[in-house]
């Protein structure tokens, strides 16, 4: 999906993509990460006015992490931006001697640390990351070639709670198209950080070799990494989120995946929304997956052919806007998952409770 394909996030939307991890206090401020990028500067806005219309505010913290010299221009005008916005802006500098080797994790510590500071001094409990859709299938593509078992195929969870700040990703649900999509019908503009195009980092290289990431990935974990990432950018294009915050399968989508794509996705799905720690049996979700493709044969509006598979209900019904056909996937009734929100639940191999952090 591109920029111009994708429709814009509609008013209300953000609403309910916060909705999952409430309370907030009254009057709450939020704060939220932002490099001045598309992706965190489509979050500030959203943020804004959701905190607006409760009375709140929405305050940017900004990472300056030095490793370039025009990284300090780039901040200040960053914060300028946001400033002409409405959305008061700080600017946080990593200062001191940067390490020669695994300069991104150290990045990763810094700024973690820094925001993390900057909100306790501030007496803000929850940060907002702007994490999407896409990150999230990168990130698993990155774990698959790096370890075998479930766990290290866990993407990144909506909700962390740490001892004095909350980590919160609205957004991990929406493709970034949608996002960019946002800031072009408010006629913003933004600045893309050129460390996106430096091929030291390895999120870098996937993207750029996306299309075969056996190049980058060689070895034995090279095929599963490829599977991995298939199913990633399958999952991207076709889970959604419903207005209930549910997990929801675009019908149509679903039926143009491959017939392995279909069965494996459709098994992620249920293992993270079922809370179980084992995938549904092969014949059990071969049957599910049959079912699920068969979708609106028997009649347009989907109702009557409810089933339940590895303690979920899945519900064909029509979506209010366009009447498009999506599957609904729920805990099964009397079961609630234990992870607040899971918009690309299919990640979390381990089931929701799954907690990581990148």
């Amino acid at each position: 999906m591109t920029a111009r394909e994708a429709r814009p996030l509609a008013p209300g939307a953000f609403a309910r993509l916060m909705q999952p991890f409430e309370p907030f206090e009254p009057h709450a401020v939020v704060a939220v990460a932002v490099s001045g990028g598309r992706d965190s500067l489509a979050l500030a806005l959203l943020a804004r006015d959701w905190a607006a219309a409760r009375g709140g505010q929405a305050v940017a913290l900004i990472v300056d992490h030095g490793l370039r010299a025009e990284s300090g221009t780039e901040a200040m005008a960053a914060c300028d931006v946001l400033k002409g916005l409405g959305i008061e802006a700080e600017i946080l500098r990593w200062s001191g001697v940067k390490p020669g080797t695994g300069l991104q994790a150290a990045a990763r510590r810094a700024r973690y640390r820094l925001l993390g500071e900057a909100c306790r001094r501030r007496g803000i409990l929850h940060l907002l990351l702007a994490h999407h859709a896409d990150d999230q299938a990168e990130t698993v593509t990155m774990r698959a070639a790096r370890r075998s078992g479930a766990d290290g195929l866990a993407g990144m969870a909506a909700l962390v709670e740490r001892a004095d700040v909350r980590l919160l990703r609205p957004l991990l649900g929406l493709p970034r198209a949608v996002l960019t999509a946002t800031l072009l019908a408010r006629g913003v503009t933004w600045i893309d950080d050129p460390s996106n195009d430096d091929v030291r980092f390895e999120r870098v290289r996937l993207r750029k070799a996306a299309s075969d990431p056996a190049v980058l990935l060689p070895g034995a974990g090279a095929a599963r990494a490829v599977l991995e990432r298939r199913l990633s950018q399958a999952a991207v294009e076709v889970l959604e989120v419903d207005d209930a915050g549910a997990t929801a399968v675009d019908w149509a989508g679903f039926c143009e995946l491959e017939a392995d794509l279909q069965a494996r996705l459709l098994s992620r799905v249920v293992q993270a929304v079922g809370g179980r720690d084992h995938p549904p049996h092969r014949d059990r979700l071969a049957g599910a997956t049959r079912r699920v493709v068969a979708g609106a044969a028997r009649g347009k509006s989907g109702k009557g052919q409810d089933f339940t598979v590895s303690a979920c209900r899945l519900m064909l019904r029509q979506a209010p806007v366009g009447h498009r056909l999506r599957w609904i996937v729920r805990p099964e009734s009397g079961r609630k998952a234990s992870q607040p929100l899971v918009p690309a639940e299919f990640f979390a191999c381990g089931g929701p409770a799954a907690t990581h952090v990148d």
